[in-house]
């Protein structure tokens, strides 16, 4: 077959519908980005912020400082993002997986269940992050209540006031969260799935367990891959439901990279730090963005 003849000016015309997307990008995007990639190369606080002036160059020190000052918390709010992304990943993925299999089944009220469960996804971050505030709350809270008439624990715990119970708590409502979301994408995914062969995998003998694992993860294995780095993007850059439910506290136990650079930034006015702070979660994530790119065009070539 012969190569389809291109129209005339039909390259300009493509241009002109992509030129809004751009412009809108070099706005909104492309200028905050490189401003805040300067400012991190300058030294900008409280004082000399109105005089531009007195804001030297310093190059790459804000990094520097960032990773040997010993005041400084980059180390420990990169390891704390990291335990609360791949804990709550887990989670949301297993939990979000399980109910995506049994809402793909036809059962009485299964479209109205699969409906309550996105409540917690349309929630507002914030308001989702003062109910859970509410929840772990040390007197009067749901979760002491609960696990006390359980006889799990015999007094309150303060959840929000020490550090591995108070990871634990955010990571809670972000599992919350999360679990509509990796739930949708992954039932769109098992759509896709041929009902014949699950018709010849029972014809065969095959049992649930092995249907699961030979044919539905293979087969719906992209819409995994999507979700699992999709997943990984959204949690690493968290900060509305920390910093709503602590703060980054009890001593920093909580902390994320999102919320150090909001403190450095907004709290202790270092706004070259905070910007090399910022910079840094970026480039995680512009590397991971560039992993689930290459992921879809590996998908498409497929196809």
């Amino acid at each position: 077959m012969g190569h389809k003849k291109k129209l005339p000016g039909e390259g300009r015309l493509g241009f002109l519908f992509a030129l809004p997307a751009v412009i809108y990008m070099l706005i909104f995007v492309g200028y905050p980005t490189i401003s805040n990639l300067i400012l991190s190369l300058k030294d900008v606080n409280v004082y000399n912020f109105a005089r531009a002036e007195e804001q030297h160059f310093i190059g790459l020190a804000n990094y520097v400082t960032l990773f040997t000052d010993p005041n400084s918390i980059m180390l420990r709010s990169i390891t704390n993002t990291l335990i609360f992304t791949v804990a709550s990943i887990f989670f949301q993925f297993i939990i979000g997986f399980a109910l995506a299999l049994l809402f793909s089944k036809k059962f009485p009220g299964s479209s109205f269940f699969r409906g309550a469960t996105m409540i917690s996804w349309l929630l507002p971050v914030t308001v989702a992050g003062l109910l859970f505030k509410f929840i772990f709350a040390s007197s009067g809270g749901i979760a002491n209540q609960m696990l006390m008439s359980l006889h799990l624990i015999s007094k309150p715990v303060d959840w929000l006031l020490t550090g591995k119970t108070a990871m634990v708590a955010i990571v809670v409502a972000n599992i919350w969260i999360g679990i509509p979301f990796n739930m949708m994408l992954l039932l769109t995914g098992l759509t896709t799935v041929p009902a014949d062969i699950y018709e010849s995998a029972r014809i065969d003998g095959s049992s649930r367990l092995q249907t699961l694992f030979m044919i539905t993860i293979p087969v719906i294995k992209p819409a995994i891959m999507s979700v699992l780095t999709l997943g990984f993007v959204y949690t690493f850059k968290v900060f509305d439901l920390v910093w709503v439910m602590t703060k980054g506290g009890p001593v920093n136990a909580t902390e994320l990279a999102s919320t150090y650079a909001y403190r450095l930034s907004f709290e202790q006015f270092e706004f070259s730090k905070g910007a090399a702070s910022a910079n840094i979660l970026f480039l995680v994530l512009f590397i991971v963005g560039l992993f689930y790119i290459r992921l879809i065009n590996e998908e498409e070539e497929i196809m």
